[in-house]
């Protein structure tokens, strides 16, 4: 039986990322801090949904945490490790930048440390659109230049790439990358726009749109995400022509929306009219993003395949419920 070290188990990706391993059977041990960085209760809420299986372990404990990290890889053997944890946001990085140096820095150099000494196979890791800066090049490619990411945690992101090549080129530690587009759905993260958008339009509140409306995402449901994470962990990178052990992927709908667009079947799938407070372009933020995913097809066979109004209908579902609105 395999066995799983998933970090950020209590966070949106990681939840469903553990989910999925369960059913197909896997050990999974999940690790995540459940800092209030949003609400703790949804994080809860999630551990409570997983906490019922017997193949199921968790560590509270925070990634910077070196003596601890080492523990835990001491203690446990990994066959696979799925690094979902991170301080997230892009705004957030304006306020907090400690916070993404602690995590996603400190942090990722502890999971690194701990994969090449507890000889994982196999270090899968989340890494973002974000580090595609204000490139002009539609769409993104993994072959892109990534070198002038325009927040701290864009910066963070391309730093852990960096870092991953470096342990697979002197460790020999295969490690694949992911480059997450726009993730939504649901037991979702509050602090991203549908989730906000959704929350304000029920109380009958406005919601702030940013750069006019003048924006497109490549939004990607949840549940592809999720089969493209568990088909790369299977997919373990072997060195090619004396090249290390390395490979990233986008992993996005590859079907930019305006944001408008997405906008309008919220509405429909609530049934109700927002009222649009129309406000400029926030910093670090970009105005479009666009997975070229033909690598991620080539290698793995993946392509994600959900609509966005199936998507939206569904996180809607589940907010009314969870929410009780």
């Amino acid at each position: 039986m395999t066995h799983y070290l998933v970090t950020g188990s209590a966070g949106f990706i990681g939840f469903h990322t553990c989910q999925r391993l369960l059913e197909r059977g896997a050990s999974v041990t999940g690790l995540d801090n459940l800092n209030d960085y949003y609400d703790v209760s949804l994080k809860e809420a999630r551990l409570e949904q997983l906490s019922g299986s017997e193949k199921f372990s968790f560590h509270r404990t925070h990634l910077e945490d070196r003596p601890a990290l080492e523990q835990i890889f001491q203690n446990q053997s990994f066959d696979v490790v799925i690094h979902l944890a991170a301080q997230a946001g892009v705004r957030y990085s304006l306020e907090n930048p400690a916070a993404y140096i602690d995590s996603n820095l400190v942090g990722f150099g502890n999971i690194l440390e701990g994969c090449r000494h507890g000889n994982v196979q196999h270090l899968v890791y989340a890494s973002s659109s974000s580090v595609y800066g204000a490139n002009k090049k539609i769409p993104f490619s993994v072959e892109d230049n990534v070198d002038h990411p325009i927040s701290l945690y864009a910066a963070t992101k391309k730093a852990n790439e960096l870092m991953a090549h470096t342990y697979s080129h002197l460790f020999q530690l295969p490690t694949t990358g992911l480059r997450f587009f726009t993730v939504y759905g649901p037991w979702g993260r509050p602090d991203m726009a549908l989730f906000k958008f959704t929350k304000a339009i029920i109380a009958g509140e406005p919601i702030d749109v940013y750069n006019h409306g003048k924006m497109r995402r490549d939004f990607t449901y949840i549940d592809d995400i999720v089969e493209g994470v568990l088909r790369t962990a299977d997919h373990v990178p072997v060195p090619k022509d004396d090249r290390a052990p390395y490979a990233i992927y986008n992993i996005g709908n590859n079907q930019p929306v305006e944001l408008m667009q997405m906008i309008a079947l919220l509405e429909q799938a609530l049934g109700t009219t927002a009222e649009k407070r129309m406000l400029p372009m926030q910093p670090g933020d970009v105005p479009e993003t666009y997975a070229d995913i033909d690598a991620l097809a080539k290698d793995v066979g993946f392509r994600p395949v959900t609509p966005l109004a199936e998507g939206i209908e569904k996180f809607v579902a589940w907010y009314r419920e969870f929410y009780h609105c």
